[in-house]
């Protein structure tokens, strides 16, 4: 590996936990997470990117991360809160470590040094703070030190044993602060002078283990009776671990606070009472082994640990070209398959038809796992809204909630990177113009805190994304009188509904009464709806007045290959999205006794399509026709057709930017036979389909 592969990587790397980063710290201000563990990732973020950054001399990175980091130090010590400012400091910092990052990506990325400044002097008044006086606690009590208490047991002297050696020793590891003797004396007759009546209660600076301090008293550890407390650190070690899938004991020995042995006795001490329901951490409290406060401790730990468990898995980094490449392989090979298999049906041999379909399906299986290598979910998109929300609300200084829901629903990664401006300009808005400010919405009898829902799901194979808000709503009359005003329609046009919001996305329109930081310049709906439709997507809106307006958004799950159903008018192959075919018909126009293109599907209205007239092609010589019913969304229309000739697998390919713009029609795919399949675009056939007939319905 160069040195420019090396850097793309660590560049990566750092783009990943600085997102990481701006995401714990949002979760943390929004109580949605244990603060003990977030600030450990928060931490360990930091510290690995001054640390990469520090291998390839990247001094500015270097400089501004210690710091941060220092800082972060602080608060995992309990130092200093991790209060609402200083999540907007670091939430400031992880901006300005990226915009460094992407200086090592474009050169020509200029960085506000007067930012880095300001930020610097911010997290020096966290690394410098004014002392606080604090009254010490009693020295017996000793929370920051080991407390360990000795019950010699009378054999102890025979034995051969010296307790003062054993202090001695203990002196090595550390500083006894304090040595209370408690003597227990038999009455006179049963005195025995060789035998140990010594109880010691002992306060221990030292930074040696428990399991050092144990080994000290090993070889009267059968006959006496000895108890060590873990001292506050312990504790803190244990709540700053990194999430690990450990059992409660194991967990417990490795954070020092109990040793093997004491492990090994309470567990025996379990199996010696099988009918008892005393959980270990309840044995090892009894014992004397550990404190109350670190076994809860200890149990957060587990809670934390079991609640952000990951799949038994490993992830492993491939580059988007190397899959992109796949993916093209295994469209060529379903071409190819699709070939093959119009070869293998002519000819009879029923045992190369079921080889043949063996391999089929494990064709399919490849696909399907391909194209799952490129799905992702689209909560990776809603997160980086989180903080377009944090920070506009405070901007505007509006009170909002964000809520997100399907957060998991998966999309294809190519989609989800396209969909991040989209939904970045309709956020905004709804912020923006949408939501009222608390004075409004309270002399409106709205709740003072403003609601913003985003939300995804699988709907009929595509997916689902709506941004819906609790704001004013759209102004239709407003919208309608703007539109005029920009010449963007005719003053005397009669619009639905619909049809004026569509309206916001015509390129300039705009109904802010002033331009701002956020919005007014009437740039940024029109590119909505281009990217949506580039992504074969349909965008739907609904606005109730003073209820608010929600935004609908419905893709495709993916841009390579589908599953297809082939029909063809005369000599032209049509391919339709299987997932939105509901079922086939035979259509006999002679028995309509309308001349609408509409019938009665076992009673409901069902509008159609004849497509031999809409794309002008070439009549069949065929004696019978088919309706196609096809379903997006709510809306269902039918296609007639020539021609049914079952389902295929289909690659979709790209039209060529000439015919970009035509209607009805979203790419192309090569059939088994070598002949071109259009593949249509479902959604603008319904729309098409359903407006036509409402507009004949009101003639």
């Amino acid at each position: 590996m160069d040195l420019s592969q090396a850097k793309g990587l660590f560049i990566d790397e750092a783009h990943t936990l600085l997102a990481d980063m701006e995401r714990f710290l949002l979760e943390i201000e929004a109580g949605e997470a244990s603060m003990a563990q977030h600030i450990d990732a928060i931490f360990r973020a930091a510290h690995t990117i001054k640390g990469s950054a520090g291998l390839f001399g990247f001094d500015a990175i270097v400089a501004f991360t210690h710091n941060v980091e220092s800082v972060l130090d602080k608060v995992r010590a309990g130092q200093v809160p991790l209060d609402e400012s200083l999540i907007s400091l670091m939430l400031q910092c992880q901006d300005h470590i990226a915009s460094l990052i992407r200086q090592l990506e474009d050169s020509a990325c200029a960085i506000d040094v007067a930012t880095g400044t300001r930020l610097l002097e911010a997290l020096h008044q966290y690394l410098d703070p004014q002392p606080v006086s604090t009254p010490a606690a009693p020295a017996h009590i000793a929370p920051e030190h080991w407390q360990i208490e000795i019950q010699y047991g009378q054999d102890v002297f025979r034995d051969g044993m010296d307790p003062q050696s054993q202090l001695n020793y203990l002196q090595s590891l550390g500083q006894l602060l304090s040595i209370e003797l408690q003597s227990h004396f038999p009455a006179a007759n049963l005195f025995d002078p060789e035998s140990c009546y010594l109880q010691l209660t002992l306060v221990l600076d030292s930074e040696a283990s428990k399991q050092q301090i144990e080994d000290v008293f090993e070889f009267i550890q059968d006959t006496s009776k000895i108890s060590i407390s873990s001292p506050e650190k312990v504790r803190q070690t244990l709540q700053q671990m990194p999430t690990v899938d450990e059992k409660i004991g194991t967990l417990l020995v490795h954070a020092g606070a109990v040793t093997e042995r004491e492990l090994q006795q309470a567990l025996s001490q379990q199996k010696q009472q099988p009918q008892s329901d005393k959980a270990l951490g309840q044995v090892l409290i009894e014992q004397g082994a550990v404190s109350t406060e670190v076994v809860a401790a200890a149990l957060d730990k587990q809670k934390a640990t079991e609640h952000k468990r990951p799949a038994d898995f490993q992830f492993l980094k491939v580059e988007a070209r190397k899959l992109d490449e796949l993916i093209n392989l295994v469209g060529e090979l379903v071409t190819a398959g699709a070939g093959i298999d119009v070869l293998v049906q002519r000819l009879a041999d029923e045992k190369l038809r079921e080889s043949f379909g063996v391999l089929t399906s494990l064709l399919e299986q490849i696909r399907d796992g391909a194209l799952g290598l490129r799905m992702v979910q689209v909560g990776e998109s809603f997160s980086r809204l989180k903080r377009i929300v944090r920070d506009v609300s405070k901007e505007l200084g509006k009170d909002i909630e964000l809520t997100i829901a399907g957060a998991d629903t998966e999309l294809d990664k190519s989609m989800v990177e396209k969909l991040s401006d989209p939904l970045m300009h309709i956020v905004r808005n709804a912020l923006d113009h949408g939501i009222e400010n608390k004075e409004l919405r309270l002399y409106k009898g709205k709740p003072a805190q403003g609601q913003l829902k985003l939300s995804a799901c699988h709907e009929a194979g595509s997916v689902v994304i709506e941004i819906a808000d609790d704001g004013a709503g759209l102004n239709v009359e407003r919208i309608r009188a703007k539109a005029i005003e920009k010449n963007i329609i005719p003053a005397d046009k009669e619009l639905t509904e619909e049809e004026v919001y569509k309206l916001i996305f015509a390129p300039g329109f705009s109904t802010a009464a002033a331009v701002t930081n956020l919005s007014g310049r009437g740039v940024g709906m029109d590119v909505v709806k281009r990217n949506i439709e580039e992504l074969r997507g349909q965008i739907q809106i609904s606005s109730v007045p003073d209820q608010g307006t929600n935004f609908k958004i419905r893709l495709p799950l993916t841009l390579a290959i589908i599953d297809g159903f082939l029909v063809s008018v005369g000599d032209t192959f049509l391919v339709l999205p299987l997932n939105m075919v509901q079922e086939c018909i035979e259509f006999n126009q002679h028995q309509l006794d309308n001349e609408r293109n509409y019938l009665d599907l076992r009673g409901e209205v069902l509008p159609f399509i004849q497509l031999q007239q809409l794309f002008d092609l070439p009549a069949g010589n065929s004696s019978r026709e088919n309706i196609v019913v096809v379903q997006y969304g709510n809306q269902r229309a039918g296609l007639v057709v020539d021609h049914l000739h079952g389902e295929l697998q289909a690659v979709i390919k790209p039209l060529n930017s000439l015919f970009r713009s035509l209607k009805g029609i979203g790419g192309y795919t090569i059939l088994g036979s070598g002949k071109v399949g259009l593949i249509l675009d479902i959604p603008q056939l319904v729309q098409f389909a359903t407006a036509v007939e409402s507009q004949s319905f009101e003639h």
